[in-house]
């Protein structure tokens, strides 16, 4: 035999489960080899039909073993005895010279040889081996060394040497180098970060790392053979940095100079294989960016990654002097930096009149490809609010004509205008001087153009303040008559909730309802569009809140607003509760009071709920930092939106007044008389205004107020009101429904798209300007304008998708019109067909009505809603949006998409291209 090779406990373990069954009750186990240093000399063994306790003995002479086994007779007694007990002796003596005494004794009769490639595949639960395994001496070498304390996987028949290879991956270099029972580059990729794997894979021996290496490369390709090259150099942790920086040197336009610089980080590497690499190292970047974005459990460690990685690439650049080559790179922080640069300087021009917003607008789109550009929210958010007030002064913007135009435009357009100035004003996050100087010329403009606004607003005040009122408004929605005519048509439907959100101006409104609509809540409202009501004068919550909650022109305390409330809606033969902040909380363990609670569960009551957290934030200085509000930064909001909406409640958000932040170069008046930080008594000044009149409810009926925004009479606070500019007098008015049971007759959905200003989309959506058509010979008679919505079927009338449903339809104005979308999506041929292939479809008309639904949601509607529509509600919302995706996604085209889980969307055009319609 040849010399004896090492054997360890696992291999002889292997050895005996293999041989004991056949022993035939010998307990004498003869093996060529040579016992590793170290190993165990008595373990125990179980196999199907038996256990036994194992001693192992190493001698090399032919007297040692007669010695041994004469020992292990004599410690464990007769043949009978030892039934439980077997002696394995390895040695490197030859079959020939045992003579047939000690043979007879021994495990088939003769000296075992250790065939390893099979112990590997018994360790697999295979009968054989791949027969590439026994001719790569590194891998069984591994595989009998890296053997887990729990046993390898067990596999098939036969332990293919892929199956093999990939297990040893697995110990070897971590989980993290597997992916779903696959290697791919972006699993190795996740690998290179692995500190502790990289270690491992760094101090096998350099045979099994070869041998590694090469599969990798040939299963995954190229871009491994070098990642694993880096990993064994200890170098891994810069693999993704090089292959950022790569890109340098590799396509058409790398010079000769920027390979050679990059030559010096990696040293020789073939073309092909760093152009593979690069490219990986991208396509894994671009994923954990998408994962960034995405908001779930691991995105903030996918964010750090693709920041770790960069700010290393950066490095690397610097060192080998190819930043400049990298200019164009998606990923390096220097190459978003310059794009930010060119971004301003594009944005400059514009402003000055050297150059074209469009250059602005192309510097922007380069923008956005950075993919460090999706992880720099904030930055990003400031970059689009400049160049949305570009886009805003470019357009020209006339002087309001009346009270009411100002408010108007003011719901509609201008708040945009002071939720952009506040993030402007903040500046670019990261503080870059280059940003700031372009986002302060665009501040500043903006600005004067606004103070513009404001004073040609101040001139129509003084006549409309004394003579307007609830029979001559002048077109205006006072806020005495928010409850008339907002709040009751919707008690109508179902009671609604309404919380007052003091001192919230437009601007936070239009941030606020933007990130309620893009969840489950539609907006609605009695116009086609926002609508914002007039603050009492001065704008302050003692005047305004209480003729708000009261219904009445009033002032007053938080006792007037809750007798008043209760007051109004007793009226109408109903109830009203209102709830202030000493009432709101619950006690330990409960976010809301029980009374509060009792109250939203009661379906006859309105229920009434003043939120100050505004208010506080601009008296308190916590205001002046803000950017924006989300929900979750006023207390109680999201706890409140959540319950009205368990109760299918509409949602009233309304302010009593709106508010004008503080900046630096506001002006501190000193006068006497002051009343408050925005109003006083006296004679006006530059900039100030005398109003007096019925809606003045302080001052004894006669104040002075400023127009101006940098006026004040206290010192400084985040924020004031009292004042008469357009941020504090306009009052938004925000109407929230949870489904559209709850849309009042003659009232509108407000689709996102349709309530933001048109500037204020990215100049891609923004819609484009209607075709000139021919002019008819003669107008229609009985073309009728794009109104409101129709009044709905009452409940009690007629189901709504009864039979007579179509028939009362036809009969409501005599008219014949042309069948709704949705109605000729069920009567096409396609519809039928994909019909045929689903059991117990809903009625065709009920699909009609929610593809109309949809149509006139805007493309969306939440699944409850349309449930609700189709009377199945308490029948699983999501397993019905299931159906119809069945019914309508033809071909699998995704005409229908539920989007978190929550939402229904339907893609109108694709709906059309595949059932052959036309939208009209």
């Amino acid at each position: 035999m040849s010399a004896p090779p090492e054997v360890d406990r696992r291999m002889l373990e292997a050895l005996v489960e293999h041989w004991l069954p056949e022993a035939n009750g010998r307990r004498l186990l003869l093996v060529h080899g040579r016992y590793a240093d170290g190993g165990d000399r008595e373990f125990g063994i179980r196999t199907k039909e038996c256990r036994c306790r194992v001693h192992v003995a190493d001698r090399h002479s032919l007297l040692g073993v007669l010695e041994a086994w004469q020992d292990h007779q004599r410690e464990h007694g007769s043949e009978t005895d030892t039934a439980d007990t077997l002696l394995v002796v390895t040695t490197g003596v030859e079959d020939h010279q045992f003579g047939w005494d000690l043979l007879a004794y021994a495990v088939q009769r003769r000296v075992l040889s250790v065939d390893r490639a099979q112990i590997i595949a018994q360790r697999f639960g295979a009968r054989d081996v791949d027969p590439r395994i026994r001719r790569e001496h590194w891998l069984v070498d591994a595989l009998l060394d890296a053997e887990p304390v729990e046993g390898w996987p067990r596999t098939g028949s036969v332990l293919t040497r892929d199956r093999a290879i990939h297990a040893l991956i697995g110990v070897r270099l971590g989980r993290a180098a597997l992916g779903e029972d696959a290697v791919d580059i972006g699993t190795l990729l996740d690998f290179s970060l692995d500190v502790a794997g990289t270690t491992r894979f760094a101090a096998l021996p350099a045979a099994e790392r070869d041998g590694l290496t090469d599969w990798l490369t040939h299963t995954v390709g190229d871009a491994a053979g070098l990642l694993l090259r880096l990993a064994a150099e200890g170098r891994a942790a810069d693999a993704m940095p090089l292959g950022i920086v790569g890109t340098a040197a590799v396509g058409e336009n790398a010079s000769p100079a920027a390979a050679l610089a990059f030559g010096g980080l990696l040293g020789g590497v073939r073309p092909e294989q760093l152009g593979a690499f690069t490219e990986a190292v991208e396509g894994a970047l671009e994923r954990w960016v998408s994962e960034a974005e995405s908001g779930g459990r691991n995105s903030a460690g996918a964010r750090e990654k693709v920041l770790a990685v960069t700010r290393r690439a950066e490095e690397l650049a610097a060192t080998a002097g190819l930043t400049a080559e990298l200019a164009g790179n998606r990923f390096l922080p220097s190459a978003f930096t310059a794009r930010l640069h060119d971004f301003a300087t594009a944005l400059t021009a514009a402003l000055d009149g050297t150059g074209k917003l469009d250059a602005a607008e192309d510097a922007l789109g380069a923008l956005r490809t950075h993919h460090l550009a999706r992880l720099a929210g904030e930055r990003m958010r400031a970059v689009d609010m400049a160049v949305r007030l570009a886009r805003w002064l470019e357009h020209p913007v006339p002087e309001p004509t009346s009270v009411a135009d100002a408010i108007r435009r003011y719901s509609t357009e201008w708040a945009w205008v002071d939720r952009a100035l506040t993030t402007l004003w903040a500046g670019d996050p990261a503080g870059d001087p280059v940003l700031g100087r372009a986002y302060q010329a665009v501040f500043r403009a903006v600005r004067e153009r606004r103070a513009a606004l404001d004073e040609a607003f101040a001139t129509h005040l003084p006549s409309w303040t004394r003579h307007a009122s609830i029979d001559d408004p002048g077109g205006c929605l006072l806020i005495e008559r928010v409850l008339h005519e907002v709040v009751v048509p919707l008690a109508r439907q179902k009671a609604p909730v309404i919380v007052v959100l003091d001192g919230m101006s437009g601007a936070v409104a239009a941030d606020l309802a933007e990130q309620l609509t893009q969840r489950t809540w539609l907006e609605a409202s009695p116009k086609a569009r926002r609508i914002a009501a007039v603050s009492a004068v001065p704008s302050v919550t003692r005047a305004s809140r209480p003729s708000l909650l009261t219904g009445t022109l009033t002032a007053g305390d938080q006792t007037v607003e809750k007798d008043g409330f209760a007051a109004f809606w007793k009226r109408p033969g109903g109830s009203g509760l209102l709830f202030h902040k000493a009432d709101i909380a619950g006690d330990a363990g409960h976010r809301l009071s029980d009374q509060l609670l009792t109250a939203l569960s009661d379906e006859s009551n309105v229920v009434g709920v003043v939120l100050n957290t505004i208010d506080a934030a601009l008296d308190h200085g916590r205001e002046g930092d803000r950017t924006g509000w989300q929900p979750g930064d006023i207390t109680y909001l999201p706890e409140l939106l959540d319950a009205a909406r368990n109760y299918g409640r509409p949602v009233v958000l309304v302010s009593d007044h709106g508010h004008v932040l503080d900046r630096p170069d506001g002006t501190k008046v000193p006068v006497d008389d002051v009343e408050s930080a925005r109003w006083r008594v006296g004679e006006p000044g530059e900039g100030e205004l005398a109003l007096s009149g019925p809606r003045v409810l302080l001052g004894g009926g006669s104040v002075v107020v400023p127009w101006r925004e940098d006026i004040r009479y206290t010192n400084r606070k985040a924020g004031y009101h009292g004042g008469v500019a357009l941020a504090e007098l306009a009052v938004p008015v925000l109407v929230l429904l949870p489904a559209l049971n709850t849309l009042p007759d003659g009232w509108e959905l407000l689709p996102a798209d349709r309530v933001a200003p048109t500037w204020w989309q990215r100049r891609a959506e923004q819609p484009s300007p209607p075709q000139a058509q021919p002019k008819p010979a003669e107008p229609s008679a009985t073309a009728a304008p794009p109104a409101r919505r129709a009044r709905k079927e009452q409940p009690d009338a007629l189901p709504l998708f009864g039979v007579d449903d179509q028939k009362a339809r036809d009969a409501d104005g005599d008219r014949a019109e042309q069948p709704s979308l949705g109605q000729r999506v069920v009567d096409s041929e396609v519809y039928a067909g994909q019909r045929a292939f689903v059991p117990k479809a809903p009625d065709r008309r009920v699909v009609a009505a929610i593809v109309d639904a949809l149509v006139e949601a805007g493309n969306r509607l939440p699944l409850n809603t349309v449930a609700e529509l189709a009377g199945r509600k308490s029948r699983g919302p999501e397993f019905f949006a299931t159906i119809l995706q069945r019914l309508l996604n033809v071909d699998g085209y995704p005409v229908l998409s539920v989007d978190g889980g929550q939402w229904l969307s339907l893609d109108t055009d694709t709906l059309c291209l595949q059932f052959g319609l036309t939208r009209d």
